[in-house]
């Protein structure tokens, strides 16, 4: 086992025992096997669309396939035996109607010749035997460069899955997942042509977070800024934990008039700002705080838990009693929950004894995507030529239960009242409950929503950058990021590609990234690890000095 796309991998270099994550070796070789069969996939369909052969079908499964081996996503080894499986039979019929247009089908890459094993025993051997995806022969910094380039195509594969569930596709950004795998055995790549790749992983992502924002907007309307309560209503409950605003969605319809109210937990807390998931009347409130308090807390929801995509960690020994997973989300022992039919969610949920009384708990405001932020710009442009508003600092990305991670609690708690936070993702729950005030009636505390909200982060830097007439690296913005997993990975890349320079990183740097790339990235976008939050401000706040 070699695994080291997250940020707590062991020792910072990689797990090669067990996963930090609770991921298995077994479970390891069966996602290494299948990455690989998708890279031989990836030529016949990234040679199909030069000779006009788009397959949707292969499409929606290789952003399946790749999702499902992100960061605790799934840890089920019969659901990797089906995926490798079907990856194969998908990539003979994909290879037929290639060599049916007159495409090439002659590929050097064994991995385009996989052969699955028979049962699952064998199929974790060849896992074991492929090891991880990328080129063993090819210089160690671009080797560094394809898992950084992969990992942001797991992420892109995360997000574009969410878009398609929504009725929101593209195929360029399939076809550069198809050219990102394809690249791997490509031994003409030199490490400015990987470079490349991996800037434009990040120009793809964009696109692709740019899709999931107009499917989500699209369906259920731009957020709106709202109250969210923390604590609980007397009576049954349920609790979503995860990023899909589709299943959300279906639970809220499904629920209704039952006698049951529904929670958020994670990065489904700005669900409750989007206008057309808010007007469920039994949808209430958010239950839990950050993910370090995740197996403390949850084990006393007194009511049926759904995770839908990669937001636990080691999940099944704490919550098995009542929990259920959604989408590709796949842990052995849990009900897993098909075709968006939650009768069985409901039926917990109406078992279980439910909260007994209310609990008030106070509240906390989430909606402020760019929608609505831009709506109040000339309050806050206002603001700043004022002086009231002397610098703003995007302090997000994803949350993790390693050591370090209170820097961020610290740097906001430390962060001058003349100063705004804008936050998304995960990582907020270190401190999305603060209580920091306003400036003239802006919150100082913007929680821009999910981590694909990187969009909306994005158009809101943008449109300053243009009512102050610079660049966006010129703008009194910060921007102080948490990483875990594959779609930060993803993000940062888009920030590289659009030239955000000055970010600050951690809370350790990505195991995969050898000193010469960190060279690179420090040299061109002035990329650094976090220190201190004292020193960090201080620096920021004060640079001349």
């Amino acid at each position: 086992m070699f695994c080291n796309q997250c940020e707590q991998t062991a020792k910072g270099i990689a797990c090669e025992v067990s996963g930090v994550c609770g991921k298995t070796p077994d479970v390891a070789a069966l996602q290494d096997l299948l990455i690989y069969a998708v890279r031989g996939l990836s030529h016949y369909a990234y040679e199909g669309f030069k000779v006009g052969v788009v397959d949707n079908k292969v499409n929606r499964f290789t952003c399946e396939a790749v999702f499902s081996t992100l960061t605790n996503v799934d840890f089920d080894p019969a659901r990797f035996e089906k995926l490798i499986k079907k990856c194969v039979n998908l990539t003979e019929e994909l290879k037929s109607k290639v060599a049916s247009a007159g495409g090439n089908v002659e590929f050097d890459d064994p991995a385009s010749k996989f052969q699955p094993a028979s049962d699952l025993n064998g199929l974790i051997e060849q896992g074991k035997k492929v090891g991880l995806f990328v080129d063993h022969d090819a210089d160690p910094d671009i080797q560094s460069l394809q898992q950084i380039t992969i990992y942001g195509v797991k992420g892109i594969c995360a997000y574009a899955d969410h878009a398609a569930i929504l009725g929101k596709e593209n195929d360029e950004i399939y076809k550069f997942i198809y050219e990102a795998f394809s690249s791997i055995t490509n031994k003409n790549l030199t490490l400015n042509d990987w470079i490349g790749l991996a800037l434009k992983c990040g120009e793809i992502n964009l696109l692709t977070m740019e899709l999931l924002d107009a499917a989500n907007t699209g369906a259920y309307g731009h957020p709106v800024p709202v109250k969210v309560p923390l604590g609980h209503k007397k009576g049954k409950c349920i609790l979503v934990s995860g990023h899909d605003l589709k299943n959300m969605e279906e639970i809220l319809k499904q629920s209704e008039g039952k006698g049951i109210y529904v929670y958020t937990h994670g990065e489904m807390l700005p669900a409750h700002g989007y206008p057309e998931l808010k007007k469920y009347k039994h949808f209430y409130g958010h239950f839990g705080t950050a993910w370090q308090n995740q197996r403390k807390e949850l084990p006393n929801f007194p009511g049926a838990i759904i995770f839908n995509t990669n937001c636990i960690q080691k999940p099944v020994e704490t919550y098995k009693d009542n929990l259920f997973t959604t989408e590709l989300v796949g842990w052995p022992g849990v009900t897993h929950i098909g075709n968006n039919d939650f009768t069985p969610v409901i039926e917990k949920a109406l078992s279980m004894p439910g909260f007994e009384s209310d609990e008030d708990k106070g509240y906390v405001m989430t909606g402020f995507a760019y929608n609505a932020v831009l709506s109040i710009a000339d309050k806050v442009i206002d603001a700043v030529k004022s002086g009231k508003i002397k610098h703003f600092f995007l302090v997000g990305g994803c949350d993790g239960a390693k050591p370090g991670r209170n820097y961020y609690t610290e740097f906001v708690e430390k962060a001058p009242k003349d100063t705004v936070i804008l936050t998304l993702a995960c990582g907020k729950f270190r401190f999305f409950d603060k209580e920091l005030g306003d400036i003239d009636g802006v919150p100082r505390l913007l929680d821009i929503g999910q981590c694909n909200d990187a969009y909306s982060a994005i158009q809101i830097a943008v449109a300053l950058a243009k009512a102050f007439e610079c660049e966006v690296n010129d703008l009194p913005l910060s921007m102080i990021l948490s990483w875990y997993e594959q779609k930060a990975v993803a993000i940062l890349l888009t920030l590289l590609h659009l030239g955000i320079k000055n970010i600050r990183l951690g809370p350790s740097l990505p195991a995969f990234i050898t000193p010469n790339v960190l060279n690179v990235l420090v040299d061109n976008f002035n990329i650094m690890p976090i220190s201190t939050p004292e020193e960090d401000l201080n620096t920021i706040l004060n640079p001349s000095a």
